[in-house]
């Protein structure tokens, strides 16, 4: 496992649920963290604060993922204030629900920008200074939607399965430069994007409960420990996609 000492992680979507916690939990591994946020300043704060506790740097960089400019917005101010990026972890993500027949073109589109064109845009703007290096890890947080479907719809579900896919291109073309690329794909993972949904019960799950956001963080930190595991996509569902 590789030492992530001083490594320089981002982290989009990190100022709360499983974002906040990975954010921390890479901290507690060794990294500084840059966190991308839309509008919860505040929130993205105190996840930053926890992150010095741990002894090591944070920045929290307010960037809007619908707007074309985002990547450049965080990349550019997390070389500048920490360094270049060594962790990519891609986890904004809105999950808006609509009765299928008002799923139009511009919902279908935002929900895609956001969820999936942030994460190709993101990881092109890391990817150069990455391979220049010669060690970059690359971490999409799809979800089970992308297997399933999921009780989203469409557009929440084509998105998560579009990062699979991204996800598999870049581990394939990079493989050999140093830079491992991967998904996590959680089910129902005790957030507020969950907790506020009256349609998702832990019944819908085969473990009977809720996973816990450090569940997923502790994957993350190990991902961005191990350079062998490549183009993969870990289950944490409670059992809802077994494969």
């Amino acid at each position: 496992m590789d030492d992530l000492t001083h490594r320089v992680a981002l982290v989009t979507g990190g100022s709360r649920g499983i974002g906040a916690g990975s954010a921390v939990a890479l901290a507690r591994a060794g990294c500084d963290v840059a966190i991308g946020y839309h509008t919860s300043a505040q929130a993205a704060e105190v996840v930053a604060e926890q992150i010095r506790q741990t002894g090591h740097r944070a920045v929290a960089i307010a960037a809007d993922m619908a707007d074309d400019q985002a990547a450049e917005t965080l990349v550019a101010a997390t070389e500048k204030q920490l360094g270049p990026v060594d962790v990519l972890v891609n986890n904004a993500g809105i999950n808006p629900i609509y009765p299928l027949e008002e799923i139009d073109l511009a919902r279908w589109n935002e929900t895609l920008q956001i969820n999936l064109t942030s994460s190709f845009a993101v990881a092109q703007r890391v990817i150069p200074s990455m391979r220049k290096r010669g060690w970059g890890r690359l971490i999409m947080m799809s979800s089970v939607a992308a297997q399933l479907g999921g009780v989203i719809g469409p557009h929440y579900a084509a998105s998560k399965a579009g990062q699979l896919g991204l996800m598999r291109s870049y581990a394939r073309l990079l493989a050999g430069t140093g830079i491992t690329s991967n998904a996590i794909a959680p089910a129902l993972i005790e957030t507020d994007m969950i907790m506020h949904n009256d349609r998702i019960t832990p019944e819908l799950i085969p473990l009977g409960r809720f996973g816990k956001v450090d569940e997923i963080a502790e994957l993350v930190v190990h991902l961005a420990a191990n350079g062998y595991i490549t183009g993969q996509t870990m289950n944490v569902n409670g059992g809802m996609y077994m494969s």
